[in-house]
């Protein structure tokens, strides 16, 4: 792998080079959401140093206004777009489905194989298409388990003893009642599958084949994360809350535990009191056995170049300084913690400093370590499709309202090769 990233990292440098004198001045827009966007701002500085007459704007539009936004502009032939825009790895497809002339092939800007091959396989599956490279992998969303040190203290748990999901729905007995109003963990049970498709992809079970070709949500793996989903939700473990609710719930004490993707680690550390610095702590997911994966992935963008741009060769710049340097990745680790895909950066030694804010735990050496073990999960044009149906089903199934998980997953399937056309996996 060093070998590798040695080599990959003189070709960036001679990508950048190559379009160093091409890009020398010019404006440039961005839409992204949250803290993304705050760390494309955070970048924006060590560009200048480079390109100091392109000026760079980044508007935080929000996630679902991104979404709508590029794709009614894709669908007006590229009216009202930015130069770049943010897109999450599981949504790409929709868009290259339906709207490849919307996008710059990202090949005849200097995104060649040579730097495409810094990034792991399953940020890049779903952004290129054959010959072509739609977008430019960004962060990934290696899945963490962050918790209240205090907490877990209270009830004498050892998060290093948490091994299985078993062990985590005991310790999570012990946290609520050592700890009277707080709950051991939060999901958004009403607008999102974010746990089911965590503990699914650890099993290396999707919605969909890693080919894209047939339905596998009935899966054996699917099926077990779907009943371990529901086991917490019924004894009083997993309470439901959406985004702004568990944020509330961390500012305010009342949650143990956040299952997110890595960049959490950023949303936590600068949304939480001052109070809270050196109380929170990253242990990796429980598996369903000792000896099973703790490894997944959720969420992780990429940076895509719209065809509406008038300065492609600019906008090829920032985004190769922003994700094809470590300069650029690991300012963003450094200031947000969104997690860097490039695979040179994880050797940056910021990676292996201890972080006052998680107690001086080196929290990105235990995240990073387990990119090596995720699962690619293909998301397809078909993901927007799937997951409203798992969102209904999953539903139904909490309330009791299938006599098992494999009953509810078979109706799943079912449904969604309905809307797809796709065959359902034996």
């Amino acid at each position: 792998m060093r070998t590798k990233v040695i080599c990959t990292g003189l070709a960036l440098g001679v990508a950048m080079s190559a379009t160093g004198a091409s890009a020398q001045s010019g404006e440039l827009t961005i839409w992204s959401w949250n803290i993304a966007a705050s760390s494309l701002e955070s970048v924006i500085e060590g560009f200048n140093a480079q390109y100091p007459d392109v000026s760079v704007t980044v508007e935080d539009l929000g996630n679902q206004q991104v979404f709508d936004r590029l794709l009614a502009g894709c669908a007006a032939g590229g009216s009202g777009l930015p130069d770049i825009v943010s897109i999450e790895n599981h949504e790409a497809e929709i868009f290259w489905a339906q709207f490849p002339d919307c996008f710059v092939d990202l090949r005849t800007l200097g995104y060649s194989e040579d730097v495409a091959s810094a990034f792991p396989d399953f940020k890049r599956i779903e952004l290129e298409v054959g010959d072509k490279a739609y977008a430019m992998p960004w962060d990934s969303g290696p899945v963490a388990m962050f918790y209240r040190r205090d907490f877990y203290e209270n009830a004498g748990v050892d998060p290093a003893s948490i091994s299985t999901w078993d062990d985590f729905i005991a310790a999570g007995e012990a946290v609520m009642e050592a700890n009277p109003g707080v709950v051991m963990a939060q999901a958004d049970l009403n607008g999102d599958t974010e746990w089911f498709r965590m503990l699914a992809n650890e099993q290396g079970c999707g919605y969909f084949a890693q080919d894209g070709a047939a339905i596998t949500v009935a899966q054996p793996g699917c099926v077990a994360a779907l009943e371990k989903v529901g086991e917490m939700v019924n004894a009083g473990l997993i309470t439901a809350a959406d985004w702004n609710e568990k944020i509330q719930s961390n500012n305010a004490g009342t949650v143990a535990s956040q299952l997110y993707g890595g960049w959490y680690e950023g949303t936590i550390r600068s949304t939480a009191p001052e109070d809270q610095a050196g109380l929170w702590g990253v242990y990796l997911m429980p598996s369903m056995t000792e000896d099973g994966p703790h490894a997944a992935n959720l969420g992780g963008s990429s940076l895509a170049i719209t065809s509406a741009t008038n300065n492609p060769e600019a906008a090829w710049a920032y985004v190769n300084y922003t994700l094809g340097t470590n300069e650029g990745q690991v300012t963003m680790l450094r200031e947000y913690g969104l997690v860097p895909s490039l695979l040179s950066a994880l050797d940056d030694p910021y990676v292996s400093e201890p972080l006052p804010f998680w107690g001086d735990q080196a929290v990105w050496v235990d995240i990073l370590g387990t990119l090596d073990d995720v699962v690619p999960s293909r998301g397809t044009p078909f993901f927007g499709d799937a997951d409203g149906v798992m969102r209904a089903v999953q539903t139904q199934y909490l309330n009791g309202g299938y006599e098992s998980a494999q009953a509810a997953l078979d109706d799943a399937a079912g449904q969604i090769a309905l809307v797809t056309g796709l065959p359902v996996a034996n």
